[in-house]
C-alpha cells in the first residue's frame, strides 16, 4: 500500500485545488468520498441481484454461498467505509496543502481494495486476506496519524 500511494503521488499527473479553510477541504474530502461509495453501490446491486435469482425463495431460510458472499461484502464494506470516511475527514484537517493530493489517492486506493476483496472472497476465502489488507491497513495509517495530529502536533486545538 505505501508504495502504491507513493508512486501514485509522484507518477499520477494531478494536484489537489488550493483549499485555504477546513470548510472547503471537508468538502473537497466529502466530493472524493462519493467515489467510495461505487464498490458498496455495486455489490448492493450484485447482492439483491444474486438474491433475486438464487433458488431459495423463503426470505428468512438459508442462504446459498453465493448469496452470502455478496451479503457479507456489502455489510463489510458499509462498515469500513464509514471509518475511512470519518479517518479521512480528520485526515484532511491535518493534512497541508502539498499533501492534499493523498484525499483522492487514498479513496481510488479503498475503492479497488474492496473491489480486490470481493474478487478474492468470491474465489476463496482464504485469499481474501490480500484485499482486506489493502483496505485496512492504510485506514490503520490514518487513523495512527490523526491521533499523532491531535494529540501531538496540536493538543491545544483537541477539542476546538
Amino acid at each position: 500500500c505505501p508504495c502504491l500511494i507513493y508512486g501514485a503521488y509522484v507518477f499520477l499527473p494531478f494536484d489537489a485545488p488550493l483549499l485555504p479553510t477546513i470548510s472547503a477541504r471537508l468538502v473537497y474530502t466529502l466530493r472524493c468520498a462519493a467515489f467510495a461509495t461505487f464498490p458498496v453501490v455495486l455489490g448492493m446491486i450484485v447482492s439483491g441481484i444474486s438474491r433475486l435469482c438464487s433458488s431459495a425463495l423463503e426470505p428468512f431460510g438459508e442462504l446459498q454461498r453465493e448469496v452470502e458472499i455478496h451479503r457479507t461484502y456489502v455489510s463489510q464494506s458499509i462498515q469500513l467505509f464509514i471509518l475511512y470516511f470519518f479517518n479521512m475527514a480528520v485526515l484532511a484537517t491535518y493534512l497541508p496543502q502539498e499533501l492534499l493530493k493523498l484525499i483522492p489517492l487514498l479513496t481510488g486506493l479503498f475503492a479497488i481494495s474492496r473491489l480486490i476483496f470481493w474478487l478474492s472472497y468470491a474465489i476463496s476465502r482464504s485469499f481474501r486476506a490480500f484485499g482486506f489488507s489493502m483496505t485496512f491497513l492504510p485506514l490503520l495509517a490514518m487513523l495512527l496519524w490523526n491521533l499523532y495530529g491531535m494529540f501531538v502536533l496540536e493538543p491545544e486545538n483537541l477539542l476546538s
